[in-house]
């Protein structure tokens, strides 16, 4: 028996798709120094671990991309 309960398969999922996500845009972030998708990588590899539920990891994945896109249309 595990010391600790086993997350569920969708959460690992949503963290696993996530969290590539998040890497591809630190790696882009920091390559172009542009600092819209380096944050919203951040955010998106740190999310997994305050989020609990895959829906809401999702939303907010969709909602953190969505404020990258606006901020470099922006020209921040």
């Amino acid at each position: 028996m595990p010391a600790f309960p086993m997350p569920h398969t969708d959460f690992l999922l949503a963290s696993l798709v996530w969290g590539c996500v998040g890497t591809g845009c630190i790696v882009y972030g920091k390559k172009q120094a542009a600092a819209p998708p380096l944050v919203a990588g951040l955010v998106l590899v740190a999310a997994s671990y305050f989020v609990s539920s895959p829906l809401l990891l999702s939303g907010l994945g969709l909602l953190c991309l969505s404020g990258m896109v606006w901020a470099t249309r922006r020209g921040y």
